[in-house]
């Protein structure tokens, strides 16, 4: 069951608070702890209380502290798009929404109000920030002023938004939609919406869309001068008071705002009698234009009686002022609890509550985002702190990730080296590399150096090895670090910056081997693509890998998806798409193929099936129709080291993507090597990695 559901418009004043309020109103008749999250909201500062945000949290007495509720003000997230730091702003998204998911049974996300500067970008920020949330979408769409053709096609273009990028869109809701045309929209709209798709059409309320007086001030600013308990009042007419006394009370509606000069005492004072009289209906205000108020007599008069409405006094003419009062749109506040309440039983009635309910505990997220993975990786690693060895303090990038992981208390540390070379680095580079959760350690002169080699000696001496090439061999960095990780006085170990693959894995291989039942060591990438993450295997080890054994790396690589949140759909991949390829190569394919349903039957697996079948949608299901993994492949299976190889680095390298590896499977205890190309970023994230494989046994 999905714990989080997103509120999105794409459009400004489309109602969704309406859909919020009713929401969070029917989540606490189930769960004990409902959160609300707002991203972004409007207020110019953050030290300005949105009022939306206010509403919710006074309304259902929510016990979340305001500033817990968002991560960003709309100012903000504009300066960070335009300095191009938006891997940054969602991180921090992700983060302060994973501090609430922490404390609550079930949260609720709303997306911006398309009000302010920015509103440009707003609807594909909506849609990034629910893609990496990994939750999914209760879309709200404006009928108001619309006419129902227009309804359709704004409902359908928000909905392939969010369908492009891969965002489930679990009920849409046509707001606001005239009381006529209610019908059509709904029958319309049910026959072009997908089938799962839910569907509700809330009739225009005249109710919920117009102001209050409070509203109306805050809107035209100007003096109060009276009513100043009485601002809550809803305003549902207006008239301008421009005739004589007897013509104007004809015009007088329920709940009316009063337009007029100021100097009009005759009109305000016609305007509270008709407020008292029983033979008039409510005045909700009265607002004095031209910069003019009333002469002292009838100010005097008014304030010797009880229950003046609110009268404001504007700078404004009266077109101008008239002009502005039809523009202010109503928002339900918890200052008017009349209204928040006429909300929740407008959502009740209107929406169907028991299909949500099910929906929402049918949800599954599979996807998974990079910056969501990420997130994931860090949190995972911390869960239990794990010691990772790094043989090579030698180079900048291996210190500058050190430094990283520390200031962030990722994991404990032991870099090889000379402890006064890595010290003069580190000050060379500007680093504080803190001594707490960190050792740095010289092999030779090492109080582990004789007991490794007397290990080493004693594990290889039926293959020749003699006591000098023990000697000889644990003056090597990724020898004495392997043996660090066999002893059990690391956990893990991370190296080829500098070293080749085969100088990584060799140790590994001779001595901590590989796991029970497991015959090769194999790799993955872990491709963390523009909005989602896919796993590479083999790239970097097996250079011809036989049927079986392709079958074992697919194997491998879809319990390590698993294991690190991606859901494995595995495609073994070939030159030609199911039955229409032949030769070696494909038979070897297929052949693979069949071994892993055999093994593995539980596992979701397609082959062979060429690279564009397996990722894209419309072309897996041209080519595979019916198929659970053509279209949607997380895990791909390359059929030889050449072919994984230069794919992984092509895609890397021309979409942007971060590739996270090679991380090594089938080994006893973590030993991950790096590309001698390798960045700071991917030496950190190996790490990271690696201590959450050794947490896994």
């Amino acid at each position: 069951m999905t714990k989080t559901v997103f509120i999105a418009s794409a459009e400004p004043y489309s109602g969704k608070s309406l859909v919020t309020l009713g929401l969070v109103n029917m989540l606490l008749s189930k769960a004990q702890k409902v959160g609300y999250f707002k991203p972004v909201v409007n207020a110019a500062t953050a030290d300005k209380r949105d009022a939306h945000i206010d509403t919710v949290l006074r309304y259902f007495q929510l016990p979340t502290a305001y500033e817990d509720t968002f991560a960003y003000t709309g100012a903000q997230v504009l300066q960070l798009m335009e300095s191009e730091r938006q891997g940054e702003m969602i991180d921090t998204i992700i983060r302060r929404y994973k501090q609430l998911e922490d404390e609550h049974d079930f949260i609720v996300v709303e997306g911006t109000d398309f009000v302010g500067q920015g509103t440009a970008f707003e609807f594909d920020l909506n849609v990034t920030i629910a893609k990496n949330l990994g939750v999914p979408v209760l879309l709200v769409v404006s009928g108001e002023g619309k006419t129902t053709a227009q309804i359709i096609s704004s409902t359908l273009t928000a909905l392939r938004g969010f369908e492009a990028r891969e965002v489930p869109v679990l009920t849409v809701v046509a707001n606001k939609v005239g009381p006529e045309q209610v019908a059509d929209v709904q029958q319309l709209l049910r026959a072009q919406l997908p089938a799962e798709t839910g569907l509700s059409v809330i009739p225009e309320d005249k109710a919920l869309l117009n102001p209050t007086m409070r509203e109306i001030h805050e809107a035209v600013g100007g003096k109060l001068l009276f009513g100043e308990e009485l601002l809550s009042s809803q305003v549902d007419n207006f008239v301008t008071g421009a005739m004589n006394v007897p013509n104007f009370l004809n015009y007088l509606k329920p709940n009316v705002v009063i337009v007029t000069p100021g100097d009009r005492g005759d009109i305000v004072i016609c305007a509270v009698q008709a407020n008292m009289s029983a033979s008039y209906p409510k005045v909700a205000g009265v607002v004095l234009t031209a910069g003019w108020q009333p002469e002292e007599p009838i100010l005097r008069l008014l304030r010797g009686l009880q229950g003046v409405m609110p009268i404001l006094a504007v700078e404004t003419g009266t077109f101008e002022t008239s002009a502005r009062l039809a523009a202010v749109k109503s928002r339900i506040s918890a200052d008017n609890p009349k209204k928040v309440q006429l909300a929740i039983q407008t959502f009740e009635r209107y929406v169907d509550v028991p299909a949500l309910d099910r929906q929402l505990a049918a949800y599954q997220s599979e996807g998974i985002t990079p910056h969501m993975f990420q997130y994931r990786l860090l949190q995972w690693a911390r869960q239990q702190r794990r010691h990772i060895v790094l043989p090579e303090g030698n180079d900048d990038r291996i210190l500058k990730a050190a430094a990283l992981l520390l200031q962030q208390d990722v994991v404990d540390l032991t870099i090889l080296g000379n402890p006064a070379e890595i010290a003069a680095s580190a000050k060379r580079l500007g680093l504080n590399l803190p001594l707490g959760h960190l050792r740095v350690i010289d092999p030779v002169h090492s109080e582990y150096y004789e007991d490794y080699v007397q290990t080493f000696y004693e594990l290889r001496k039926a293959k020749g090895v003699n006591e000098d090439m023990a000697r000889d061999l644990l003056r090597d960095v990724s020898y004495f670090g392997s043996m660090m990780v066999y002893k059990g006085h690391a956990d893990g170990m991370v190296s080829g910056a500098v070293h080749t693959t085969q100088h990584t894995i060799r140790p590994a291989l001779q001595f901590i081997k590989t796991k029970p039942g497991i015959s090769l060591v194999s790799s993955v990438f872990f491709m963390c693509l523009p909005d989602r993450v896919a796993v590479f295997g083999d790239c970097a080890v097996n250079p011809n890998p036989t049927a079986e054994q392709l079958a074992e790396i697919a194997i491998s690589s879809a319990e390590s998806a698993q294991r690190f949140g991606v859901a494995p759909r595995v495609a073994m991949l070939s030159y030609s798409s199911g039955t229409s390829g032949e030769g070696a190569e494909v038979d070897k394919v297929r052949r693979a193929t069949e071994l892993v349903r055999q093994l593995r039957p539980d596992l979701p697996v397609e082959g062979p099936i060429q690279y564009d079948a397996a990722v894209d949608p419309l072309v897996g299901q041209q080519k595979l129709p019916g198929s659970a993994v053509a279209g949607q492949a997380s895990v791909l299976i390359f059929p030889d080291l050449n072919t994984g190889n230069n794919t992984y680095k092509a895609v890397q390298r021309e979409t942007g993507a971060l590739a996270i590896g090679p991380v090594l499977q089938g080994l006893n205890k973590p030993v991950n090597d790096l590309s001698r190309g390798c960045t700071v970023d991917d030496v950190f994230n190996t790490v990271v990695i690696t201590a959450i494989q050794s947490q896994q046994g």
